[in-house]
Parts: structure tokens; C-alpha cells; sequence
């Protein structure tokens, strides 16, 4: 079993996609605790991509030099086989606002 960790980037086979699903081999970040990613074959992701949008569930970011967003719309939870290569790790401060992100948007 592949071992993950929280906030590491990873580039993710996305298809077979359905309707508006962002699809493709892309970065995609690991959301979900270590504990879970430790003992589950699923890992919950948020894909990155460089198309902007003015959207309350993005989430600007830099990675590798290049400008992009957070899909926080686009989370969904996958299969560990999906996962074909580990390309870093979002810097500090992108992972408190990330969370913060999450927190207004899964919010009561």
C-alpha cells in the first residue's frame, strides 16, 4: 500500500470522469489525516488547476512556480491505485488557509 501523508502533492489519474469532473492525469493535494491515509486504500484529495475562478470554494496557490487554485469543488475520495507520483508538498501557509477554506465552506 502506498504510503501518503496530509498536504503532499501528488499526481493522480482522474478518469474515468462523469459529466463536470475535472479529469486527467494532474496535482492533486491529499486532504485527508495521516491516521486514515495510514490504514485506508482511499485517500480524499482537492485537484489543483490553472484555470482561475472567482469561486468561494477556491483557493489561490503557487506550486512549483506556477499560479494556480484548490478545486475545493471538486474533493472526492480515491482509490490509492490512482496515485502515480508523489511530486511535493504545499508550503505552510496555503495549508492553514486551505483549512480554513474548508471549515466556511463544510461549516453549520
Amino acid at each position: 500500500m502506498v504510503n501518503v501523508k496530509r498536504f503532499e502533492v501528488w499526481i493522480v489519474g482522474l478518469n474515468p470522469t462523469v459529466g463536470s469532473e475535472i479529469s486527467k492525469n494532474r496535482p492533486c493535494v491529499i486532504i485527508s489525516p495521516d491516521e486514515a491515509n495510514l490504514y485506508l486504500n482511499t485517500v480524499t484529495i482537492i485537484p489543483l488547476t490553472s484555470t482561475l475562478k472567482n469561486y468561494p470554494t477556491r483557493v489561490n496557490c503557487s506550486f512549483e512556480g506556477k499560479k494556480g487554485q484548490l478545486a475545493i469543488d471538486q474533493i472526492r475520495s480515491i482509490d490509492k491505485v490512482r496515485l502515480l507520483k508523489k511530486i511535493g508538498e504545499i508550503d505552510v501557509k496555503t495549508c492553514k488557509l486551505l483549512c480554513d477554506v474548508l471549515l466556511d465552506n463544510f461549516s453549520y
